[in-house]
């Protein structure tokens, strides 16, 4: 086992989606006690913090898993951006992510109410791009579709869940950037410009 053992560790945490913890591995690995599990597990990080490896292995919430080291970020935000076509709001539009990030889920009345304008066409915008949907009904008189965000969103801000939002004054100054990035903004749609009227 002890042969091999560095190599299962490796594959082990590069496979699982979220931070493995060592009781996860013994039970995979029962040959193995803890301590050996620990030591190994010590000798793999020490080996992936030498310069020659672009990625590491962290000790997170009581688990290991497999990061991109720091210094190397703002390149491979570049190249991931250069993977993932840019998807081009309109100020209008992301005002109104934000508020169904927040709130949802929650009904176009309750977003035009928040941000003082009609929504609809931009409640589109965002369900074409699918970083929004439909959640139902809100249980009241007319019964208004309920609208959320979507596992899209999550990815294109680099959430792991909604709980990793960040404070709404964080969330408007990425909105902020993001759209001070788009050098050229696209004419809005002319849903978007007649549910702003």
């Amino acid at each position: 086992m002890s042969d091999n053992l560095s190599a299962l560790l490796e594959a082990i945490v590069y496979l699982s989606d979220e931070p493995v913890r060592l009781d996860q591995i013994r039970k995979a690995l029962p040959e193995a006690d803890r301590g050996e599990l620990a030591a190994a597990m010590d000798a793999l990080i020490a080996r992936y913090r030498s310069a020659e490896h672009g990625i590491e292995i962290r000790h997170v919430a009581d688990g290991y898993r497999f990061a991109t080291k720091p210094e190397h970020h703002e390149v491979l935000r570049s190249f991931a951006r250069s993977l993932i076509p840019p998807t081009r709001l309109s100020l209008a539009a992301l005002e109104t992510l934000a508020v169904i990030a927040y709130r949802q889920p929650v009904t176009i009345p309750e977003i035009q109410e928040i941000r003082g304008h009609r929504a609809e066409g931009v409640i589109k915008t965002l369900i074409d791009r699918r970083l929004v949907t439909a959640a139902g009904r809100k249980d009241v008189i007319g019964r208004p579709i309920l609208y959320k965000t979507t596992r899209t969103f999550l990815v294109h801000f680099g959430l792991k869940s909604l709980d990793d939002l960040p404070s709404m004054e964080e969330f408007e100054e990425i909105i902020r950037s993001e759209h001070a990035e788009q050098a050229e903004l696209p004419l809005e749609t002319a849903d978007e410009a007649a549910s702003e009227g």
